[in-house]
């Protein structure tokens, strides 16, 4: 038996987190003053735009490991400039943390708690990336082109 600890809840953020209960995009037409919102797949972000400055979360919901569509959603609203809590939640695994974060999210909280340890090595384990997205870092071969 090892000493490994284990969190529920992975967030990279500074500022205090919002307990605010999430309403699905659907509600947040009805209660635009919800201060949190919950995106299920098939559900556009797009919708949230015009919102963003009074949204201080936004869950992103992942019912199973295949479904990629909630990058797409982190993606479309970090690039839209929105600066609050993104969070993953539901069948979220340790491999998946750290493209999630290149795509914009800094906070996950999936259904089986993940090892400490795990999560820190899923950050640290790649100097280098490939793609660009709204993340700042600078894929590889644009460094490449950079020194040459």
């Amino acid at each position: 038996m090892t000493d490994a600890s284990f969190t529920e809840l992975v967030r990279l953020r500074e500022d205090s987190a919002s307990d605010a209960p999430a309403v699905t995009v659907d509600s947040f037409a009805e209660q635009s003053n919800a201060g949190a919102v919950r995106i299920e797949p098939g559900d556009d972000a797009r919708l949230l735009l015009p919102h963003l400055d009074h949204i201080t979360r936004v869950e992103i919901n992942f019912p199973a490991f295949g479904d990629g569509r909630g990058y797409s959603a982190a993606q479309i609203l970090r690039e839209a400039g929105y600066t609050g809590e993104i969070r993953a939640v539901g069948d979220v695994a340790v491999d998946q943390l750290f493209p999630m974060r290149r795509c914009g999210f800094d906070a996950f909280q999936p259904d089986v708690p993940m090892n400490e340890a795990d999560v820190e090595a899923a950050f640290t384990r790649w100097k280098n990336v490939y793609q660009k997205t709204s993340d700042t870092r600078v894929p590889i071969w644009a460094q490449r082109h950079q020194d040459g």
